[in-house]
């Protein structure tokens, strides 16, 4: 079957309302608005029930058959020519939870950009060779819940339901008791997906320093977590020789300095940065005779990631044997990197250029649910600018226009993939 769009309804014959787009934005972000102009929605809550309630109202008025899965993802689908809703499906998606306090963009641009391709079709009585689909993910942001992008991984399959289920926050409560109690607990079978596409506020400052419109994703930054533990002897701090320290946080400094140089030093979008440490006994007149502290490796290449494990091991055995401390370096997480469809980023870039925006290649830094989609499917993201590179704040902000440019790149995208007829 070709799935090239037929002649009378090319993308640049058709345009998405950029400010449709924007007006749900900013109702959805009504729901947990916060005093800063931001939103606080965390997954499974009340206020995650109003705005999935809102959003699957949207939905459900522009044509579209729902399924909720066991984790509670919903699946809005649009017919195919034939009037089927079960063949493979060409999807868009992200989430509406956010993090306590967050931005009106993160995850909610990509659910409603999927929304605003689908009124345009409707708008244009466009019908597809394949259905459409606009996914909402299940706790994206894991702030309520582990594990981080548990809807998508439950579908990816790197997650089981039943462990995902019996999750439970800080105060007791279970995912299945969570979902049950917002009405969210399906039974539904999630459709199969021949394509997946999420549109994202790229949540960094890289487009926006170049003053580029669109990124097309190429690829998701593997990760490798830490947890080191430096070893030395609590001493006092007046009487103890310099020469006769075991300080566990001077050795913690050098390795704080070596993962910072391991970041700069390496290719493939290297990244490298300490988080959190724990000084032991932290009390000002003693020498600290424990510190524990967090190592964050990305890389977009796999060998290149285990590359820099390897450098951080090496350089903690020097700095134990020159300070006359153990360090003990557990690795606690293991995200392999994630390359997008080849063909899918090329016609994102290839659509872009045709639409007059400029565009480049962009490796996402943060985790995605594209990366667990991208297992089951033909995967690509889009990115747009968001201000100063600051999200998971209640200050994230992006231009309309940029919202509408990326929205627009991904109508072409849906066109190509799912075929107008």
């Amino acid at each position: 079957m070709d799935l090239g769009t037929s002649p009378a309804q090319t993308p640049a014959s058709l345009a998405i309302d950029g400010d449709r787009l924007w007006n749900s934005l900013m109702e959805l972000a009504k729901i947990g608005a916060t005093p800063k102009g931001g939103v606080a929605r965390l997954a499974l809550t009340d206020l995650d029930r109003q705005g999935r309630d809102l959003v699957c109202g949207w939905l459900r008025e522009a044509g579209c058959t729902l399924r909720v899965d066991g984790i509670g993802n919903v699946f809005a689908i649009r017919p195919d020519r034939n009037g089927s809703v079960d063949a493979p499906a060409v999807a868009v998606g992200s989430h509406i939870d956010t993090q306590p306090n967050g931005g009106k963009f993160d995850g909610n641009y990509g659910v409603l950009a999927g929304l605003e391709v689908l009124r345009t079709l409707n708008d244009h009585g466009v019908k597809t060779d394949r259905p459409f689909a606009v996914a909402i993910w299940t706790n994206e942001e894991g702030s309520r819940f582990t594990p981080v992008m548990m809807g998508s991984g439950v579908f990816a399959e790197a997650f089981t339901l039943d462990s995902c289920l019996a999750q439970r926050d800080r105060d007791g409560a279970s995912v299945a008791e969570a979902l049950a109690a917002i009405g969210y607990a399906g039974k539904d079978q999630p459709p199969a997906l021949a394509a997946y596409l999420e549109p994202h506020i790229e949540q960094g400052p890289v487009l926006e320093r170049e003053g580029i419109t669109i990124g097309a994703v190429e690829t998701a930054l593997g990760q490798r977590w830490f947890d080191v533990t430096v070893t030395g002897q609590d001493a006092h701090a007046g009487p103890t020789p310099i020469e006769m320290r075991r300080d566990a946080l001077l050795a913690a400094s050098k390795l704080v300095i070596e993962v910072r140089r391991i970041a700069s030093q390496y290719p493939d979008y290297a990244r490298g940065t300490v988080g959190q440490m724990q000084v032991i006994p932290n009390s000002r007149n003693v020498i600290p005779g424990k510190v524990v502290f967090s190592v964050d490796f990305r890389n977009a290449s796999e060998d290149t990631l285990a590359a820099m494990a390897e450098d951080l091991r090496a350089c903690a055995a020097r700095v134990a044997a020159e300070d006359g401390v153990e360090v003990d370096v557990q690795q606690v997480v293991h995200f392999p990197p994630c390359a997008f469809d080849p063909a899918l980023v090329a016609s994102i870039e290839q659509g872009a250029r045709r639409a007059g925006l400029s565009v480049r290649r962009i490796a996402s830094g943060a985790g995605h649910d594209a990366v667990y989609v991208a297992r089951k499917c033909p995967t690509a993201m889009i990115f747009v600018p968001c201000e100063g590179g600051i999200s998971h704040n209640e200050i994230e902000n992006a231009v309309p226009s940029d919202l509408a440019a990326g929205c627009q790149v991904l109508l072409g995208a849906v066109l190509e993939q799912a075929g107008a007829a």
